[in-house]
């Protein structure tokens, strides 16, 4: 798709996008991550082609999964976007009612039906999301052009139906210091250099959900700036395989199953996550792609923004949850227990945890709020309350479903020993549940819930809960922030006659 760059060159917006073809489909867009010669480490080793590499693939489907879904359910996963009078992708759409949002829920909780797993493309939408509303308000306080760049990218993005990834989180050293505090620099992305064609940034973003999937890179702060920190608020679009990048795969747990051969024991072959530490080395971004640059002071905001947004896309941990409510179902039906009342009681649980997250996460949409630029915007209170049921009820869920599985989900001999001429007839007589239920049927249950609860994919449903979109304080600081307990003392106080109370004493 796009040619070697030297590593001086200041490419121009007009040179980057001439790069890219329009995507039609996830055919086209896995051949579209082929021959990029981007830098990419996994397993100590440079890979030379990550499209093809075994442990990097599923995670490329998940993301095709999401050209499939606006092909197979277009009402869902489309929308028509005024900027170019088309319909697009809802993943580059922005959202301009609470409908909008709604149909992002819906279309996230599917599209983790579909995969059970994270398919990376939600952190890119609410960048996008945010930034309509951020360049807006900078621009109405500097007078600077920031909006009406943002808006010709868009414009292209949807045009050719690229993925947007989100760079927000930077490595942070001391946690104590503030960004310009630090001993190396540049564990805050930062600008090194400014030309008259536009800014240079070096750091590095970690944690980058999809990151070496995506076509382009988002930089942005990550927290609260001072004017100390002008340096570090900057806000820029980066191709994927810009000259200076390099990515570090990151380990997941069970990762090596898929180096083994065979299906079976990697509970979930075709479809997986990705996160990657992406570096930044002296990295240009023109002009054109710049959407802040100093303005620190509307980077406390975007942060917020940001997470009203993202901490209510967590719903699509539902369909998550969605798998694994049926697995558990499933596998006490293999077991022959599913009439057992307890195993009734507990499927009601998991469901009952579940639909509480989908509840608070598609409320926060339906209360959206209109901002200035036009954009609408998830209740910012009940977004982090979505937030924090993720934090805690997918565990709960997975606790459930490795008691319906039974020990033998972690004891289970290798998909190898299954298929020995001595060993494997041993294993089909002893393994077998209801009789009428194959051995190998139960085994592909029983990874399966292993691989969502301790295997590749427990990432995505289990640890990504816990810490994706701020840990669980920053959801407390956040719900305590919109308490407005003075507001509900006064309900009380006025429900007991203390107002009448305080009234007469101060006669």
């Amino acid at each position: 798709m796009n040619a070697i760059l030297p590593p001086d060159r200041e490419e121009s917006t007009a040179e980057r996008w001439a790069r890219f073809r329009p995507i039609d489909g996830a055919e086209a867009y896995v051949d579209s991550l082929r021959g990029r010669a981007v830098t990419v480490y996994l397993f100590g080793e440079r890979v030379a082609e990550p499209v093809d590499h075994p442990v990097i693939r599923p995670s490329i489907n998940a993301l095709a999964a999401t050209y499939d879904l606006a092909r197979d359910e277009p009402a869902l996963a489309t929308a028509h976007s005024p900027l170019i009078d088309a319909p697009v992708n809802r993943f580059l759409h922005i959202p301009t009612c609470p409908e909008d949002l709604v149909l992002k829920n819906r279309m996230q909780r599917r599209l983790g039906q579909l995969t059970g797993t994270c398919f990376q493309r939600c952190a890119g939408l609410d960048t996008i999301s945010v930034l309509h509303s951020i360049t807006y308000d900078i621009d109405e306080a500097h007078g600077t052009r920031y909006h009406e760049r943002y808006l010709a990218f868009l414009k292209e993005a949807q045009r050719h139906n690229v993925i947007i990834g989100a760079g927000m989180t930077d490595p942070k050293g001391d946690r104590s210091r503030r960004p310009h505090e630090q001993d190396d620099p540049d564990l805050f992305l930062h600008v090194t250099r400014r030309t008259e064609r536009g800014l240079y940034v070096t750091g590095a973003k970690a944690h980058m959900t999809g990151g070496l999937n995506s076509h382009w890179i988002c930089v942005m702060p990550t927290m609260n700036l001072s004017e100390a920190d002008r340096d570090y608020a900057v806000v820029g679009l980066v191709p994927g395989d810009a000259p200076g990048l390099t990515y570090i795969y990151g380990r997941q747990s069970c990762d090596t199953r898929a180096l083994e051969g065979g299906e079976i024991d990697q509970g979930n072959a075709h479809y997986g996550g990705q996160e990657t530490l992406v570096v930044f080395d002296e990295v240009f971004i023109p002009w054109e792609h710049v959407l802040m640059d100093g303005e620190y002071e509307f980077a406390q905001a975007m942060v917020s923004r940001f997470t009203a947004y993202h901490r209510a896309s967590y719903v699509c941990k539902t369909g998550l949850g969605d798998v694994m409510v049926g697995a558990a179902a499933a596998i006490a039906e293999y077991n022959g227990a599913d009439k057992a009342s307890h195993i009734r009681d507990k499927l009601v649980e998991m469901t009952h945890l579940n639909e509480t997250i989908f509840s608070s996460g598609i409320a926060s949409s339906h209360e959206a709020k209109p901002l200035a630029s036009g954009a609408w915007i998830n209740d910012e209170m009940l977004s982090n309350v979505c937030k924090h049921n993720v934090t805690r009820f997918p565990y709960e869920i997975a606790r459930f479903a490795q008691d319906l599985a039974g020990g033998l989900m972690v004891t289970l001999p290798s998909e190898a020993d299954f298929k020995h001429e001595e060993a494997g007839p041993l294993l089909a007589k002893y393994l077998r549940g209801r009789s009428d239920i194959p051995v190998e049927t139960r085994t592909r249950m029983l990874r399966l819930i292993e691989n969502m609860t301790l295997g590749r994919n427990a990432v995505g449903y289990l640890t990504e809960s816990l810490h994706g979109a701020g840990s669980p304080q920053a959801q407390r600081i956040q719900i305590l922030r919109g308490m407005d307990l003075p507001r509900k003392k006064a309900y009380a106080e006025r429900l007991a006659g203390i107002d009448v109370i305080a009234t007469d004493a101060g006669d």
